[in-house]
């Protein structure tokens, strides 16, 4: 049974979560190491959740509460699990435990076999495509903007909300206006 297991950075568990976002984001899909720790303690919008299957390190997501939906920053599986089925079972688990919410999440656009993977896995997993043009704002002050589209569940549509939707998850997530 998976679990989504709240951490802050004390916890001696929280290396994974580092260790994994490395390993799995590059640099520019990030944020530095220190504002990760401090959103991770302090931000009240914020949770870094451990996905563990009983005592199995599984993975890691990032959740904000922002207004009026739940934005996924980063979802990351362990390579030890990867083609397991894991993934299935973490969107299931997601999409029970928030099921109230509308959930968003940004997906590379598909211009490889890798992204038109994810964006597939995702809209098996009940989510949809939003076609409208986004692009995530750099984490970094050097940083170079990357085009996205979003993906959301809880709806058919989120076309009358995007901006307010896109301009929520700039100020909260980004800090950008």
């Amino acid at each position: 049974m998976i679990k989504f297991i709240p951490i802050k950075t004390s916890d001696s568990r929280y290396g994974f979560v580092e260790n994994l976002l490395h390993e799995s984001f590059p640099m520019d899909e990030r944020r530095d190491d220190e504002m990760q720790r401090h959103y991770t303690d302090h931000n009240p919008s914020f949770t870094a959740y451990l996905i563990m299957d009983d005592e199995l390190y599984v993975g890691i997501i990032t959740i904000w509460k922002l207004n009026g939906f739940h934005y996924i920053e980063h979802l990351a599986t362990s390579h030890d699990v990867r083609n397991k089925g894991y993934g299935k079972m973490i969107m299931q688990t997601l999409l029970e435990d928030f099921k109230d919410a509308r959930i968003i999440l940004e997906v590379e656009r598909p211009e490889d076999e890798l992204s038109k993977r994810r964006i597939g896995f995702y809209e098996r997993n009940g989510f949809k495509l939003c076609l409208k043009p986004y692009m995530q704002p750099p984490y970094r002050s050097n940083g170079t903007p990357i085009p996205m589209y979003v993906m959301f569940s809880g709806g058919e549509t989120i076309d009358d909300d995007f901006d307010k939707i896109k301009s929520e998850i700039y100020s909260k997530v980004y800090s950008v206006n």
